[in-house]
């Protein structure tokens, strides 16, 4: 009996995920990225338990929980430095079954890269669906510069701006501009210990997060007109931005290079697609979600998009009910994600004073009645679970069976 072959277009954290989920269920498995490496584009990415319990399944999760390096508190301030909320590593942990681990998304790309036939990922590999295929007919093409290929399921992981998506809802209005724009920047630190932050300002925030190998992941966001660029370097941009705000920053700022600093306009899918999945073309990831960043759940939600998937899309399963089970599972839960996110965005963006002031005076009420509060606002979110069954019923850790 011929093997069934699923193609993945893309590269990302969302493809990789898929392509070894896929992989572990049976399915033989092509990658084609369009780049020239598999070298990810921005600097870290916070996993939080949810996305590392699908990760479990292909046996990664244990290997991210061991580059967990938040200890103790953290939480939110203002830009003096004040504290608005406080949390705890130790809390969350014990609430959602797991640490929240930042890690280089290189060192996630690499141990997703090697759940993954060597043979099976081609880089330097355009590559364009011409035909979506029937789930119980002809199966889809993919065209790449060196010739068409027919597979019995696509995989659109080619991001944002997914040209797979627009050949499958060509009426979708596609991404719009969400009114930020990101700064990230990895440290190699500042010689100083501090709590990992996030500090919200007027239509601007800052978070630092120390990293296990003794760095720091940075970002930051500003409400400003699309396009807009530095005039100088993107360094002295954040200088005069937020270098005046509280410790650690400056310091933060001072010890990256200017070509270190990465910045992009951030898209939004706010007009949710009718469906993931046409004829044996299915999206997952930024294709078929693109959220704003404001929850940290864009890369934890393309995880959990492929390991649903590959439960889903058994590669001798009936394909047309998987992929239908595959949309109903998931895009309730994604629309409801680019909402909330969108809902952060909001009060990121205040600017006028007495709005922030009253968004400041909310938060450090909520975080004087505990910590717990601050935390139950991730309920729903980081105490999710895969449908694979690798978990011990019943288990507050949510951790797998082990034999």
């Amino acid at each position: 009996m011929a093997t069934s072959r699923a193609v993945v277009i893309g590269s990302g954290i969302g493809g990789l995920t898929a392509a070894a989920a896929l992989h572990t269920s049976g399915w033989q498995v092509t990658v084609l990225e369009r780049a020239a490496s598999l070298e990810p584009i921005g600097a870290a990415i916070s996993l939080a338990p949810n996305s590392q319990r699908a990760l479990d399944v292909i046996g990664l999760g244990d290997e991210v929980r061991s580059l967990a390096a938040w200890q103790g508190d953290g939480g939110m301030r203002t830009p003096s430095g004040r504290w608005l909320a406080r949390t705890d590593s130790a809390a969350a942990a014990e609430r959602f079954g797991g640490p929240l681990v930042l890690l280089h998304r290189s060192a996630l790309i690499d141990l997703l890269r090697a759940r993954i036939p060597e043979s099976a990922v081609h880089t330097a590999r355009e590559a364009r669906l011409v035909e979506p295929g029937r789930a119980d007919g002809p199966r889809a093409v993919v065209r790449t510069p060196t010739g068409d290929i027919e597979a019995d399921l696509v995989v659109g992981a080619d991001g944002i701006g997914s040209a797979v998506r627009t050949a499958l809802f060509p009426d979708h209005p596609g991404p719009a501009y969400s009114g930020f724009t990101t700064w990230r920047v990895i440290s190699p630190g500042t010689g100083r210990t501090f709590s990992s932050h996030e500090t919200w300002g007027r239509g601007a925030l800052w978070g630092s997060h120390p990293l296990k190998d003794g760095g720091i992941y940075a970002y930051a966001a500003a409400a400003v007109p699309a396009g807009a660029r530095a005039s100088d370097d993107e360094k002295a941009e954040l200088l005069r931005r937020y270098g005046d705000w509280h410790d650690p920053i400056p310091g933060i700022i001072a010890s990256v290079e200017p070509d270190q600093v990465l910045r992009h306009d951030v898209y939004e899918l706010a007009d949710p697609l009718p469906s993931f999945h046409r004829g044996r073309a299915v999206l997952v990831g930024d294709s078929a979600h693109a959220m704003v960043p404001f929850l940290g759940q864009g890369g934890n939600q393309a995880i959990e998009d492929a390991v649903v998937l590959a439960h889903h899309v058994a590669p001798d399963g009936d394909l047309g009910a998987g992929l239908a089970s595959y949309s109903a599972a998931r895009h309730p839960r994604t629309t409801a994600m680019v909402r909330k996110a969108a809902q952060v965005s909001r009060m990121t963006g205040l600017t006028s004073a007495p709005a922030v002031a009253l968004r400041n005076g909310l938060m450090s009420a909520v975080s004087r009645l505990g910590p717990g509060l601050v935390l139950r606002t991730f309920d729903g979110i980081c105490d999710w679970q895969p449908p694979q069954r690798t978990y011990a019923a019943g288990t507050r850790e949510g951790r797998r069976t082990r034999p």
